[in-house]
């Protein structure tokens, strides 16, 4: 008998990082599958599951404008609850720290139902960086049945906090498998990218790609940034800096005000998937607070510089792909400035293995899936 999985994701990067698992479970006639989104991050969401031909099963369209943290939470939990009440999968499938994350697994809980933890393991140990995210995942472990861990490292920690060692599997991080899907499509059909100009994207002026976001840093955290990508703009003017920018009035407002006039930064609106893999791949260098992009961007050769004083992905920083920079100005500037004139150190970078990853993680989750349900059969 068929079992069934439900996969429930409301943003983004949920959604990219699910789509490899989901288009191969869909193949697989040992399972029937239901996918459930949130839409915590409605259009940025739909973007993606467009790319991946992906039509949700159910649409709980939980967002509302000015939302808190606590309706947010409140509203998927119920919307969950009532979703899982009719649907009554024999696992749930979970992806990184959402609030939606933390929201299904406890759903699924009341449920009594098991949840698998795709990119589980990840932590800073500062329970307010990033906020609320490590929170989210730290409880969403102690629900989980299966954790699927990217590296050995993740594992570690899973370990350190006494999850059982046959209930945690290494993977690798299914946002591979996702980068190199998406950059098939974007060599056989370039996407246009809007506020850019394709004399920029073709060019030979090296482009320094920008992102941030996170609310940790909003206030004198992004203040600081941005004056350091004005340095930056002045001391390289060869160099194109381009940030597309997030939504979000705290990041906008200091952004648009402190760097909105510089000749050789282009500001341009927030990007769906394919035009920034297009972007990424252009790119020389990448400041960013995101995490996703701290495992993607090494795949392609390009060093990321991390503005967080704390990252959960520590194997970036081991391995050579990755620097963290914080959000102080002088040093942002220092770093960005050595790499952009040292070959040398930047060579180190660009030639650092990925550590993140093959493009199978999918099919090593699939298999443990299968493994799980073949055992609970058995007992």
């Amino acid at each position: 008998m068929k079992k069934k999985i439900s996969l429930i994701f409301g943003t983004r990067p949920e959604a990219i990082k699910l789509a490899p698992i989901i288009l191969l479970l869909k193949k697989d006639p040992r399972f029937n599958v239901e996918v459930c989104v949130t839409a915590q991050h409605r259009s940025m969401l739909d973007q993606v599951l467009q790319i991946f031909n992906i039509t949700p099963d159910v649409d709980l369209n939980i967002m509302k404008p000015n939302q808190s943290l606590a309706e947010i939470t409140s509203n998927a939990i119920k919307s969950i609850d009532g979703y899982l009440a009719n649907s009554k999968p024999d696992i749930v499938l979970v992806q990184g720290d959402t609030t939606t994350v933390f929201a299904a697994s406890l759903a699924s809980f009341y449920h009594k139902i098991p949840v698998g933890h795709v990119e589980a393991g990840l932590r800073t140990h500062n329970k307010y960086s990033p906020f609320p995210e490590e929170i989210n995942r730290v409880m969403t472990t102690h629900i989980a049945e299966l954790h699927f861990a990217p590296t050995e490292l993740s594992k570690e920690n899973l370990l350190r906090e006494t999850v059982p060692q046959e209930k945690i599997f290494v993977t690798g991080n299914t946002v591979i498998d996702a980068l190199l899907i998406a950059r098939e499509k974007v060599k056989n059909t370039p996407p246009v990218i809007d506020g850019l100009s394709e004399e920029i994207l073709n060019g030979t002026n090296p482009i320094v790609l920008i992102t941030g976001h996170r609310r940790e840093n909003f206030g004198g955290g992004f203040e600081s940034m941005c004056n350091a990508i004005a340095d930056l703009s002045k001391k390289f003017p060869d160099h194109r800096f381009i940030y597309p920018v997030h939504l979000n009035p705290n990041v906008r407002e200091p952004v648009f005000r402190l760097i909105g006039n510089s000749a050789n930064i282009s500001l341009i609106e927030p990007l769906s998937y394919l035009p920034f893999v297009r972007l990424m791949l252009r790119s020389k260098l990448i400041l960013t607070d995101s995490g996703g992009i701290q495992e993607e961007a090494p795949t392609f050769g390009i060093p990321v510089l991390v503005m967080r004083d704390t990252t959960e992905r520590p194997e970036g920083n081991a391995s050579g792909t990755v620097k963290l920079v914080g959000t102080e100005r002088e040093k942002i500037v220092s770093t960005v400035s050595d790499l952009l004139l040292n070959t040398s150190a930047y060579d180190a970078m660009a030639s650092s293995a990925n550590p993140y990853g093959d493009g199978k993680a999918s099919l090593r989750i699939i298999q443990h899936l299968a493994e799980y349900f073949e055992k609970v059969k058995n007992i």
